[in-house]
């Protein structure tokens, strides 16, 4: 591991040597619905790590902090169904958390991967804490930030949760029907900030919700200063994956050998008391699980991209570090810092070059 921000840097510094700076790529996945849009950033010769957002956001929640993420490894950040630019529902139909967790694997399918490295927040990192516990043997990375596990309710306030959800989805495709025939309300770009600044309970700063609105918001065509939400309305009453407490410490249990990284936002709450059992066992059963505390809010990886890139890069080069290729060194091996020694080391072991070359798939 690095031991300082300085060494990191020195890191980042000898990957970008030779390396041709590459323009992000948009992309489009079909899917049985429609479709999903993404943006591919950097690396395109290997498998890049796949990022997902949280609730209502979309994947320009990841702008500040990307620029800052390790050069040999791509990013591919997409936008779920029904938030950015990916494809609605059809009317009538409900989102559910499990239609999330088919998209990870139609992703895969796209691109035949074998196996993915997953990075999250909120909504998804609850979406990737299950994934990685159905098929942890295809989860080959996972940084999670701000949430560690599924939610759970008491019985009683569960089913108020179901009748309520049941009626504002009613209400919200009702709205979605209606909205082929009528423009939704339109409102200034200030005063949308201000709406998402207080939706997210003030979580995103202000400054920053222009990243989320970029996909998030259309232009009115009858008040051309104005814009209305574009994002599909009825995603707000999704249903989600609820566990009981058993129920998320068996999850846990199953994700015995995934590098694991969990960021938590100092100011924020999401993670709290309710997941200490969740913590522990991955603690006690995961050799490779990982628990930081970021100054910030439920988005610091927005709010605070520097912080959180401190904690991400050491884990990332640690688990997936860059290939032989991808790296360039003048400077006597004295110099490295451990974590490329280790791995110069590793590569050039003759058997994993080999097999490193049999290995056609991403």
């Amino acid at each position: 591991m690095c031991s300082s921000i300085s060494q990191l840097q020195w890191i980042h510094n000898r990957l970008s040597i030779g390396a041709e700076k590459k323009e992000p790529m948009d992309v489009r996945i079909d899917m049985p619905w429609g479709y999903v849009v993404g943006r591919w950033y950097g690396n395109r010769q290997v498998r890049p790590i796949l990022a997902l957002h949280g609730w209502l956001d979309n994947l320009g929640t990841w702008d500040k902090l990307l620029p800052l993420l390790p050069k040999h490894l791509g990013v591919l950040c997409i936008d779920l169904p029904g938030h950015g630019y990916s494809s609605k529902l059809p009317e009538g139909i409900a989102y559910h958390f499990v239609d999330y967790l088919c998209v990870i694997l139609r992703v895969m399918e796209e691109y035949g991967w074998q196996k993915v490295s997953l990075m999250a927040h909120s909504m998804s990192a609850m979406l990737c804490f299950v994934f990685a516990s159905l098929y942890p043997h295809r989860t080959d990375m996972l940084v999670s930030i701000d949430i560690v596990k599924t939610r759970y309710r008491k019985p009683a306030s569960q089913i108020d949760y179901l009748r309520t959800n049941i009626e504002g989805y009613m209400v919200e495709d009702e709205r979605f029907a209606n909205a082929k025939r009528q423009e939704p309300p339109a409102y200034t770009y200030t005063e949308l900030e201000q709406v998402l600044h207080k939706g997210s309970e003030y979580s995103v700063e202000l400054e920053n919700c222009r990243h989320i609105l970029e996909r998030n918001i259309s232009r009115s065509t009858k008040f051309p200063a104005k814009f209305f939400f574009s994002r599909d309305g009825r995603c707000k009453y999704y249903t989600e994956f609820h566990t009981s407490p058993p129920f998320a410490a068996e999850l846990a249990r199953t994700i015995k050998n995934v590098p694991y990284c969990v960021i938590k936002g100092s100011e924020s709450n999401f993670i709290d008391e309710q997941s200490d059992e969740v913590i522990a066992i991955l603690r006690e059963n995961n050799p490779h699980f990982e628990l930081h505390e970021v100054q910030g809010t439920h988005h610091v990886h927005l709010n605070n991209a520097q912080g959180v890139a401190a904690v991400i890069n050491p884990f990332i080069l640690h688990h997936r570090p860059p290939h032989l290729e991808n790296w360039t060194v003048d400077a006597a091996d004295e110099a490295l810092p451990e974590v490329v020694k280790e791995f110069k080391l590793a590569v050039e072991d003759s058997e994993n070059v080999k097999r490193r070359k049999r290995k056609s798939n991403l």
